[in-house]
């Protein structure tokens, strides 16, 4: 093992890292946790942003909201971190080409949870975070447009957020997300609800990102940017749908359930 990767190793497992990765991870929970809250409202006809930034807003919408915002924010880039470093030298629970993937997992979860805590940070200095989800997916779309064969780049990118979509729906089916957890240091009933709260989490997430997927191949195939959207897009698209309401709903207990997976693959996350 070279230097860099031994002192890597050494932070993924010391008991501080771990101690503020799983605080992160518990954090990243909250935002689910919201996020399934604005996408009822949306279900029964609220135009809330159902989306993270919009969940990041949702908390600091009150003063002890905005010191709530700025304990997230720095949860949520302590998790990105941890996610790197699990990334570096974790999951020698499994080998080969399965360790192989859940690093590569590990290093696009932390891209994207560190992203958003920054945005969490925007929001919580009143600097506004950006775009929305929607704009951001749009904006992203039409660089891609531009670009020679663009709307066969769309097309391709949502092929890879539909490959995205099925690896969480088979990791809910499977409850492979078990592999990564010591589920004897679970608390009492805790051991019990862990794999099917999981599982309709990860499905949750795969719907979602299954839609996802479907308007960024339509604004590929149309050559039409403002057809992408990103998960707010995604909730409203199936709000719209017949049965939208009932749907709708059932996705966001779904999300809801994923975001108290966390709080349990926290405490119980291999080291």
């Amino acid at each position: 093992m070279s230097r860099t990767e031994a002192k890597a190793d050494r932070g993924e497992k010391s008991d501080t890292a771990q101690l503020l990765g799983r605080i992160g991870m518990a954090c990243y929970g909250v935002v689910h946790l919201v996020i399934a809250y604005l996408a009822l409202q949306v279900a029964f006809g609220d135009s809330e942003q159902a989306d993270q930034k919009g969940a990041l807003q949702q908390i600091g919408s009150t003063a002890f909201g905005q010191v709530l915002l700025w304990i997230l924010a720095a949860g949520l880039v302590l998790f990105g971190l941890w996610q790197f470093m699990m990334a570096a030298t974790g999951y020698e629970w499994v080998s080969g080409g399965k360790r192989t993937r859940k690093r590569i997992g590990a290093a696009a979860r932390g891209v994207v949870v560190i992203a958003l805590g920054f945005t969490a940070f925007r929001i919580a200095t009143g600097s506004g975070g950006g775009g929305s989800g929607n704009q951001s997916q749009q904006e992203f779309t039409a660089k891609l447009l531009t670009l020679p064969f663009g709307p066969a780049l769309v097309v391709i990118a949502a092929v890879a957020v539909l490959a995205v979509a099925i690896a969480s729906g088979v990791k809910g089916v499977k409850k492979k997300f078990l592999e990564d957890l010591n589920t004897t240091e679970l608390p009492g009933k805790t051991k019990r609800w862990i794999g099917g709260v999981g599982t309709t989490g990860y499905l949750a997430k795969g719907v979602v990102f299954s839609i996802v997927a479907i308007l960024l191949a339509i604004a590929g195939f149309n050559a039409d940017p403002n057809k992408a959207g990103g998960l707010d897009a995604a909730l409203k698209t199936l709000a719209a749908q017949p049965f939208g309401t009932v749907l709708l709903t059932v996705v966001a207990l779904g999300l809801a359930a994923f975001g108290a997976y966390c709080f349990g693959a926290a405490w119980a996350h291999k080291r």
